[in-house]
């Protein structure tokens, strides 16, 4: 009997906040094969790093089936906390850690799959993560003039 191999998914991801906290949204895109799926969002009241993170969130929920998930951010809170703390703050029962519960909303969406994050500079010309930046940047001006 063969193994069967996940697919392997790429998840761009951006957040964005007017005022911290303020007006906030997130964008990503979602790529297997060359095939993209863009999608957005956003709170009327919160912060970067919460839209960052809610930016990976919706894009994991989106997924039908365990993947393999590059997290391609430039957010090194969520790229760090994804490879290097998340571990250690669900050993210490969150103690201490800021948006817990975006945090395990993201292990919850996070289980199925294989999640790997990788870091990049953002505003630096990487086409995906400036499309992202666009899609957040939007979302939040869209509900700040809604306001």
């Amino acid at each position: 009997m063969q193994k069967q191999t996940r697919k392997q998914i790429t998840l761009y991801s951006d957040g964005s906040s007017l005022g911290n906290p303020g007006p906030g949204g997130y964008g990503g895109i979602l790529e297997f094969r060359g095939n993209r799926k863009e999608y957005f969002g956003g709170e009327k009241e919160t912060t970067n790093n919460r839209m960052e993170l809610r930016g990976v969130i919706e894009g994991l929920k989106l997924l039908k089936e365990p993947c393999e998930v590059k997290v391609i951010s430039d957010s090194s809170y969520v790229v760090k906390a994804i490879n290097e703390w998340l571990e250690n703050w669900v050993k210490k029962d969150f103690k201490k850690v800021k948006n817990v519960d975006l945090w395990k909303a993201y292990l919850e969406a996070a289980a199925p799959h294989q999640v790997h994050g990788i870091w990049v500079r953002g505003h630096n010309g990487h086409s995906e993560n400036e499309r992202c930046d666009e899609l957040a940047r939007n979302e939040a001006e869209r509900i700040k003039a809604s306001l």
